[in-house]
């Protein structure tokens, strides 16, 4: 928003100026700075366009798996209504139910290139894969039954739909309609029964006879039906509840599991008793009794080799006594029974077989177990069954996600250096062959910049992927933990105890990808900074520091300055020796009424630590106990490998540290940091007499602040004291978070309320600190949730050996700017408006021998990085952009003049803000509270895009939302998975050529030989003209009012929303041509049915002539 018109009059007279000192009376005359016309902006509204690319991780909640054979497609549904489609490593994808019901079984229709999935809402939907972002054909209502099991024969197109109420309903797949003919519960069971036989749990056709269906009643009661004389052929009964069954492939048994924990194998034409009763693992008893009763066997295999015994397959069936014994899956393979305990409960597992014909040795090699939370495939061909190496990126959720951070465009040594360290991490024992799920091809990696993703989580590790060309790996983990002493017992346990769990979790992440360092915020009030080193090291004494940050207010001035920090540690600037860790400090660690003073929340190990190659630790900085109160928590953080510098602060105030002489250089209260130009008056209290009730960093089931504190309330203490811990994995998943309220009110006084301002972004850059400043100089600008922003002056020693010896000055400037809204982000921009990134130290292996190290160091220490501004004249002007909750400025240096101002939200807040590159143009980039996101051009800061992208924000996405250059955004959409967006139009069109393509022509393998002998005297498989049993002619047509057909949204690519400009056209062009062919093709369709309905007509008119031919008319 532009302030004057009178800055067009301007423009001549700048250009004609040459001097700095005119220019700088000129821009003091006429507060709008004079310049910002000259930054010719590129970026346009056209340039953006929001779309879903990919989602990662772990289908969360799973309920449902299904596998094509021929394809190599692997299916998982959830009880969300979520499809998740698996083919080879890097080809995956992520649709979505309307409806948002549970799925409760998958069927594909194999090497059809479709999949059929049944919802607890009894609904039923076709599903074409035949195209990248696949959708639905047909769905079919079920008005007055629930549906409750499906199954759908190989090379058929009829599918058998099972019921509550017992009945068997029959679809057609072609067209999604129901056929007439109907299997009645009453007609299937014995008229002699007087009980419901309950919903049908299993639907199946005999291996060699598909005219005989086997049905399953979960009462117990199983059913031959022949479908050509509609009645039941045999019935078998057993005194206890059905969970599945399962055929042998030559027709004649079948096995069935129970709620008693036993299986049955029957005779098909021994309908009065099983053949065989197991309990897999009953005890047997010795004098012949029935074995104890175990847990439901929920699903059986029945699997047959040609070689040696068949494989029955089990989940569940466990005795009783096993109580805290892990989920089992239960191998029984001739004599040997293996017995394989799982991590989670097991929702479905099924056996992956050579071939797709049910009348065939099966020659099973695999199991894929669907569990809770993972996804493991077993080997059944080698000894001891390994595991396959999972190579899908569904371990997000091994611990809990609490924050994330997104950076496209790294440096091109980056992935290969972290892959190279995490490889040796690797766990040994997998099966040695490669894994079977296979199917569909890459799709085209149109992008050529490299993405790194990195997560920190609930158990203190940090995990760095590589999100390249829309796929994710795992490059490497760092478990932060290990510098600390764990806790034997509970009872030794006197520090931890302001956290109730996961006292390593990671908060805050501060990432420089060009000098690999890495620094970290923990909730225990701990920051860690690491050194990225390819050799492995002993550190006999791990380097630490304890700072207390004390937020003192009172009558008396207080008594900690900058100068003389009071820590217990023995600190001198020009002492370069690395502090020796002190496990309990010099200071006394009780005050003198009893309360923990100057006690760190965890204890550093004292022994020598091992650190692999990858990320070691460089420095160790806890805060303390005061006066009996725990420390607040780390609101933010920054590093600078050029200056040395590790700056963190919460809302008792801020701390320097100069990780390279290992020493404290401030320690500032709040009220200190802003001085006499403090704005908000605050009351003097007495210190700490009343703990605050908002119960520390106890209160991590609220799930409250986000890194650098996106979420907070500007002013609300109780919320910059809580911690934003997943509690999302546990039963009660965000209830508490959905709605984001901004109260201000709190358990917290007003007046304390106000005092509690916390640091909410840090930002080190080479710039103007003062208006009268005529050169650029290294500074730290500090904003406030209170909207203040405040500038540090950093003055360094020359690099080199000096760089050790002679101490960092630090001095507050006096520079403080205000907004509206505490502050999220600060950028620079130089006089073109080109970004300016904090100046870094390009990274080099600090672990080589002396000689060497010698030589580096007389190198110097501090290189700039190489920005648009280091070439240009020091006396042109830079700009701060400041971006806060409710507003963003552009502030023209060195004049702190307000150039251009944008209110973002009135009614809402801002959660995240990031300034990115995308079309070698800037731009502000903000996600708000109330679901929109925003992007507005730099520096005018001019709205470019505004759309409606989440009805609903939780706690879970306010913390892990982040935006990053090219475009590119990501969130955890839930505790298991990633979802990636994008907001660049570019990307959004290149999309279709990026995803893989699930479908991929594959041959049917051929259909087992049935012999010569079978082939003469018969006893091969026996085909069945369905089409002639359930077509409209024989069975006429079903109710109306039992089903409700709907066609689906899409046969056509799901490109239809996503058209703008001439691509667009061209796509609708291209849409419309589809559809044309599309609907041809259904009528050519429709032609060939009429024609062969005709066909039968004329065929049943001839043979009612042929009947009644000779027939007189009183023989009629």
């Amino acid at each position: 928003m532009r302030k004057f018109n009178i800055r067009k009059v301007l423009d001549g007279l700048t250009a004609g100026s040459s001097s700095a000192s005119q220019q700088q009376q000129l821009q003091q005359q006429h507060p709008p700075g004079n310049r910002e016309p000259e930054i010719q902006e590129t970026l346009q509204s056209e340039h953006f366009q929001l779309c879903k690319t990919v989602r990662h991780g772990f289908p969360y909640q799973p309920s449902a798996l299904a596998f094509d054979p021929v394809q190599k497609i692997l299916a998982v549904g959830t009880q969300t209504g979520a499809l998740r489609l698996f083919g080879r490593p890097g080809v995956e994808c992520y649709c979505q139910h309307d409806s948002g019901a549970a799925v409760i079984q998958l069927q594909f229709l194999i090497n059809e290139g479709a999949l059929v999935s049944a919802l607890a809402d009894d609904t039923l939907h076709l599903w074409n894969l035949r195209q990248k972002r696949p959708a639905i054909l047909h769905s079919l209502k079920f008005c007055r039954e629930r549906v409750t099991f499906c199954h759908l024969p190989f090379q058929s197109k009829w599918l058998y739909v099972g019921t509550e109420r017992g009945n068997i309903h029959i679809v057609n797949v072609e067209s999604f309609t129901l056929s007439g003919y109907v299997i009645m519960w009453n007609k299937a069971i014995e008229l002699s029964s007087k009980s419901h036989p309950g919903p049908v749990v299993h639907i199946s056709d005999n291996p060699m006879d598909e005219g005989k269906l086997l049905i399953g009643f979960e009462s117990g009661t199983v059913v031959l039906w022949d479908l050509k004389s509609k009645k039941a052929d045999y019935r078998y009964t057993y005194d206890e509840a059905i969970h599945s069954v399962a055929w042998h492939h030559e027709g004649k048994q079948f096995i069935c599991s129970h709620s008693d924990g036993t299986l049955t194998i029957w005779n098909v034409r021994s309908p009065a008793k099983p053949v065989q009763t197991i309990t897999p693992h009953g005890k047997q008893l010795k004098d012949g009794k029935k074995p104890e009763p175990c847990k439901p066997i929920l699903k059986v295999e029945f699997k047959t080799t040609r070689p040696g015994e068949p494989f029955i397959i089990l989940s569940g069936g466990l005795s009783y006594d096993t109580v805290g014994r892990r989920p089992c899956l239960t191998v029984m393979h001739g004599k040997s029974t293996a017995v394989l305990e799982m991590d989670y409960s097991i929702v479905d597992f099924l056996t992956l077989c050579e071939t797709p014909y049910p009348n065939d040795f099966q020659e099973p090699y695999a199991v894929v177990v669907l569990l809770e939370k993972d996804l493991v495939l077993i080997d059944l061909a080698q000894n001891g069954y390994p595991i396959f190496e999972n190579p899908y990126p569904l371990s997000i959720h091994e611990s809990p996600v609490t924050c994330c951070e997104y950076f496209a465009d790294c440096p091109v040594d980056l992935i290969p250096a972290l892959y190279s360290v995490g490889a040796r991490q690797k766990r040994q024992g997998y099966s040695k062959k490669e894994w079977p799920i296979n199917g569909g091809s890459w799709g085209l990696g149109a992008q050529s910049y490299s993405e790194i993703i990195i997560t920190g989580h609930a158990d203190g590790s940090v995990k760095f992927w590589d999100a390249s060309a829309i796929n994710l790996q795992v490059l490497y983990k760092l478990k932060t933990s290990k510098v600390f002493e764990k806790s034997r017992n509970k009872d030794d346990k006197p520090n931890t105890d302001i956290v109730d769990e996961d006292p390593y979790a990671i908060q805050i992440i501060s990432w420089c990808p060009e000098s690999r360092m890495l620094c970290i915020a923990g909730v225990s009030a701990h920051v860690i900074i690491y050194r990225f080193s390819k050799q492995e090291v002993i550190t006999e004494v791990i380097p630490m520091l304890e700072v207390r940050l004390l937020y003192e207010i009172s009558d008396v001035e207080s008594p900690e300055g900058e100068q003389a920090p009071p820590l217990p540690t023995p600190v001198g600037s020009a002492n370069p020796q690395p502090v020796p860790p002190q496990s309990h400090p010099s200071t006394s660690s009780s005050s003198s009424d009893g309360l923990r003073d100057n006690v760190p929340c965890l204890k550093v190990k004292n022994s020598p630590l091992k650190q692999s190659p990858g990320y070691q630790t460089e420095l160790v900085i806890q805060l303390v106990w005061v006066s009996g109160e725990p420390p607040q928590q780390i609101t933010s953080l920054a590093v600078n490998s050029s200056y040395g510098l590790v700056v963190f602060g919460n809302c008792s105030g801020i701390a320097m540290v100069d990780y390279l002489q290992k020493a404290v250089l401030l320690n500032l209260g709040t009220i200190e940091l802003c001085g006499s130009s403090d704005p908000y008056r605050r009351e003097p209290r007495s210190p700490r007499k009343s703990r605050q009730p908002s119960g520390g960093l106890c209160d991590i089931s609220e799930g409250t602040v986000a890194p650098e504190d996106r979420c907070k309330s500007p002013t609300s203490a109780k919320m910059s004291r809580k911690l934003s811990l997943p509690t999302d994995l546990k039963p009660d998943l965000d209830i508490k978070d959905n709605s984001f309220s901004r109260s201000r009110s709190s358990s917290v006084t007003s007046v304390d309320k106000e005092s509690r301002e916390a640091i909410s972004a840090l930002h080190f850059c080479e710039t103007f600190t003062r208006k009268a400043d005529s050169a650029p100089s290294p500074c730290l600008w500090v904003g406030t949730t209170l909207g203040t922003v405040l500038v540090i002056a950093l003055n360094l020693p020359p690099g080199g050996e000096q760089r050790l010896l002679q101490p960092v000055i630090v001095s507050p400037s006096g520079t403080i700017l205000r907004l509206k809204g505490a502050v999220l982000r600060m950028a620079f921009l130089d006089s073109t408006g080109c970004l300016m990134p904090p100046a870094y130290e390009s990274w080099k292996e600090h672990n080589v021998p002396e000689e060497k190290d010698e030589k580096e160091k007389l190198k110097k220490r501090r290189p700039v990085s190489v920005s648009p501004s280091s070439s240009q004249e020091i006396s042109e002007n830079q700009y701060a952009v400041i971006c806060s909750e409710k507003q963003a400025k552009v502030i023209s240096l060195p004049t702190q003049n307000c150039a251009y101002k944008q209110n973002i939200t009135e009614t809402s807040f801002v959660l995240r803000g990031d300034i990115v590159s995308l079309s070698n143009s800037i731009c502000l980039a903000c996600f708000c509270a109330n679901g929109h996101i925003m992007t507005f051009s730099l520096p005018s800061l001019r709205p470019l895009l505004d759309v409606y992208y989440l009805p609903l924000t939780n706690m879970r996405i306010a913390r892990t939302f982040c935006f990053t250059n090219n475009g590119q955004a990501l969130y955890l959409v839930s505790p298991t998975e990633i979802q990636r967006l994008t907001y660049s139009q570019e990307t959004c069109e290149n999309l279709q050529e990026m995803l893989g393509e699930l479908f991929t022509p594959v041959e049917t393998p051929e259909a087992p030989n049935r012999g010569f002998f079978k082939g003469l005297f018969g006893g091969g498989a026996q085909s069945l003209d369905r089409e002639e049993l359930f077509g409209e002619s024989s069975s006429g047509k079903a109710s109306r009012s039992l089903a409700q057909h709907i066609p689906g949204p899409g046969g056509i690519e799901g490109v239809k929303g996503a058209a703008s400009g001439v691509v667009g056209e061209l796509a609708r062009a291209r849409l419309a041509l589809d559809e044309r062919g599309q609907k041809l093709s259904d009528l050519e369709e429709r032609t060939a049915a009429m024609l062969s309905s005709a066909d039968s007509f004329s065929k049943h008119a001839h043979e009612m002539m042929l009947k009644y031919k000779d027939k007189k008319w009183y023989q009629f």
